[in-house]
């Protein structure tokens, strides 16, 4: 039997009402909660001891909060919302258009849906399965299918308008094959919907992620962004902290990708300074620690990371311009140029595996892309921080002179790759299509289907 249990509690375009947020505190308070976290697509997580789900779920219930236990079938839906007027000032896609598409989502999705601003690299575009990113029209929309568990990619055949998002989820998820011309015609005959040709191919900004922690002005306001090391957040904190945005007439509070909190339209500095004094929040956290993704409750990740920032500390590594990813499991759609992924090995031979990583980077560093280039294979983890290094090392040259690359280190192991993956065997999962070497026996490392060979 467990001895605690995950309760998942979805915020919606990353955006938690003051009032919702305090009186979700007062109750976990009551029932010993003392620490909740955020997740990467935004939501917020309860750990509750075994003897306290009942009454604490049996309170969600009494206020009309829809969560899940220890699953998530109803991922949350991810927005850039937060990234509005504190990171950028888009063309048209002001907080009120966020705000209508998401008050017209009458349904709970079962795949993740995410609305992201083209203009902005604070929130990832491409970890969702519906991904909608804003097109220069006016309330339209590009819409980029991932097809779930591959890393298949659709561009739908025309611009979305923004209130027909809500109902195309909807008519996919309902209609959902992995053919994407017999997708299209399936949806089509459903439901006509108001497009616009697309005239011109999505162009994104070269990433570069923001500084989100700490006081920042923007306009005549401040804005705060929170960070915490281990994850958590006190819930006495957060419960005093939603109670001073009600005070100061704060409505809403705005949970990020990364982990964090960020709290806009602060115009009395000193008493938030206060708030963080009492609770000692520290708020200056160095840039190397701010650009990692780590599974959602996932300590074996997050100690890792640990290792490596320590690793990177000593060594006075520079990581500005990139963002790691650490995976732990088959399937997590982690954002990252550079991808920390531990082994699975497909014959539950674990001695020949255990702490064993591969190393990865996304095509020009670029976090977005979903093409991984192998960087090195089978690293232990003592050795991990020193490749590591390397690949920085490799990312500035790229970038300070793209026509000279002499990183030998790099140079040595793309001929030795190439050499190793033409001589291995490959097969094809039936059921993702995923390319997969011939010791993945077992199951598919994509989808997690059984597979057999001939």
């Amino acid at each position: 039997m467990r001895k605690y249990h995950h309760i998942k509690i979805n915020l919606p375009g990353g955006i938690v009402a003051a009032g919702d947020l305090y009186t979700w505190m007062e109750a976990a308070s009551r029932h010993g909660i003392d620490q909740v976290q955020f997740g990467n697509r935004q939501q917020l997580y309860c750990r509750t001891e075994n003897h306290n789900l009942k009454t604490f779920t049996a309170e969600l219930d009494q206020l009309g909060v829809f969560y899940e236990v220890n699953t998530d079938h109803h991922p949350n839906i991810l927005s850039s919302y937060v990234a509005e007027e504190v990171f950028q000032n888009a063309n048209w896609l002001s907080e009120g258009v966020y705000k209508d598409i998401l008050g017209l989502f009458d349904y709970k999705p079962t795949l993740k849906v995410s609305l992201v601003d083209a203009n902005q690299t604070f929130i990832p575009f491409f970890t969702g399965n519906l991904n909608f990113v804003s097109s220069p029209v006016n309330n339209y929309w590009y819409l980029y299918i991932r097809f779930p568990k591959t890393t298949s990619f659709y561009c739908w055949k025309g611009l979305i308008y923004s209130d027909d998002i809500p109902r195309i989820s909807r008519l996919i998820e309902e209609e959902m094959v992995f053919d994407k011309d017999e997708l299209y015609n399936r949806v089509s005959s459903r439901e006509n919907f108001i497009t616009q040709p697309i005239t011109e191919e999505l162009q994104l900004p070269d990433f570069a992620l923001p500084y989100y922690e700490g006081f920042n002005r923007y306009g005549e306001k401040t804005w705060l962004g929170i960070y915490r090391r281990d994850e958590c957040f006190p819930v006495s904190f957060l419960k005093e902290m939603a109670a001073l945005c009600l005070k100061r007439k704060i409505g809403q509070l705005y949970t990020t990708p990364w982990k964090s909190l960020i709290i806009k339209g602060i115009s009395d500095q000193k008493i938030w300074e206060h708030l963080l004094n009492r609770y000692r929040i520290n708020v200056h956290h160095a840039a190397n620690e701010l650009n990692w993704q780590v599974e959602d409750l996932n300590d074996e990740g997050l100690n890792l990371k640990r290792y490596l920032i320590r690793q990177f500390d000593k060594d006075d590594v520079r990581t500005h311009g990139l963002c790691f990813a650490i995976k732990t499991k088959p399937q997590s759609g982690l954002f990252g140029a550079v991808v920390i992924r531990k082994q699975f090995n497909g014959t539950r031979n674990k001695s020949t595996s255990m702490n064993r990583y591969d190393l990865l980077y996304t095509a020009n560093f670029n976090p977005n892309s979903r093409e991984y280039i192998l960087f090195r294979k089978g690293v232990q983890k003592e050795e991990l921080g020193t490749y590591l290094v390397s690949l920085c090392k490799y990312f500035y040259e790229l970038t300070t002179d793209q026509d000279a690359v002499m990183h030998s280190v790099y140079r040595e192991q793309e001929a030795k790759e190439e050499v190793v993956v033409e001589e291995q065997e490959v097969h094809q999962c039936p059921h993702c299509l995923t390319i997969y070497g011939e010791e993945d026996t077992v199951q598919c490392p994509t989808c997690e289907e059984a597979i057999s060979h001939p």
